[in-house]
């Protein structure tokens, strides 16, 4: 194969329309854009959501609820989760982040009574915790701090 015999695929390249190039190619005149009118000119769009004059439906319907500026998102974590560290160690936001129970270290975290905890002495550090949760992991001997960040 040499460079000249080289071709692109069968309809992969295609010639554009040339507008206004007179009436025997189909795309003389007015070019495709009809008759007259704002939308035939050049640079004549309308802005988004304008509706001719009339009250446009954004403006029409009533505006509903709001957006907090402090959403308290959690990063949930169910205690079954902490099954799987060994007895008497520290879990902390790190921990968590290594084992992969959680999307990062830096927001917060929500302990949750999911699931049974087997009988481990662990000491859980967490944003908050349900009070179910911290009832059960204190059941196993362990203790849960919580900081109040969020």
């Amino acid at each position: 194969m040499d460079l000249n015999d080289l071709k692109s695929d069968e309809g992969s390249r295609f010639t554009r329309k040339r507008k206004g190039q007179g009436i025997a190619t189909g795309n003389g005149k007015t070019g495709g854009r009809g008759h007259k009118g704002q939308k035939s000119r050049s640079g004549g769009k309308v802005a988004r959501g304008f509706e001719g004059g009339q009250m446009p439906l954004i403006r029409r319907v009533p505006k509903r609820g709001f957006t907090p500026l402090k959403d308290n998102d959690f990063q949930v974590v169910n205690l079954d989760k902490l099954n799987g560290f060994a007895d008497g160690s520290n879990v902390d936001a790190a921990a968590l982040y290594e084992a992969g129970y959680v999307r990062n270290a830096v927001d917060t975290i929500k302990l949750l009574a999911g699931g049974e905890l087997t009988a481990k002495k662990l000491t859980v550090s967490v944003t908050a915790a349900s009070a179910s949760a911290v009832a059960k992991v204190e059941a196993a001997g362990g203790s849960v701090k919580q900081s109040a960040k969020a």
